[in-house]
């Protein structure tokens, strides 16, 4: 039972994870981190489809041994998380103090993401090398 609720609990974090890529509200790496936790606990098939994945693979291990993210995915993020917050507080809100809570939610999102350290060319070829693939 434990298993099949861990199964369960790594789709639906995954899914949201897919979802966070294109919704700035929404934090893809903490969502793709529990789905590996989840599937590492549950499902050794899961886990390394998970971790070995196209897409995800390398921004997953790339956080757990480095706490990186590519330059690229920090741009990404910031563009549309600042796109999102100025549209929706100066377009559909009229309140100024929900424009200011928009605005300092996203400072601080953009300082949390500026803090994570770059993926650099050595980290990103010794993690498609697979010398560092963690299973715990």
């Amino acid at each position: 039972m434990r298993r099949v609720l861990l199964i369960i609990s790594g789709i639906i974090s995954l899914v949201l994870g897919i979802v966070g890529i294109v919704l700035p509200v929404l934090p893809t790496t903490p969502f793709l981190l529990l789905s590996a936790a989840c599937f590492v606990r549950s499902s050794e098939r899961l886990y390394d489809w998970l971790i070995n994945h196209r897409v995800f693979g390398l921004y997953i291990r790339s956080y757990i041994l480095y706490k990186a993210i590519s330059f690229k995915a920090k741009v990404f993020t910031l563009v549309t998380l600042w796109a999102v917050i100025l549209t929706s507080a100066f377009v559909f809100i009229d309140l100024l103090w929900l424009r200011i809570l928009l605005v300092a939610i996203a400072l601080a999102v953009t300082i949390h993401i500026i803090r994570f350290a770059t993926l650099t060319e050595e980290m990103k070829l010794s993690l498609e090398e697979g010398d560092k693939v963690l299973k715990e």
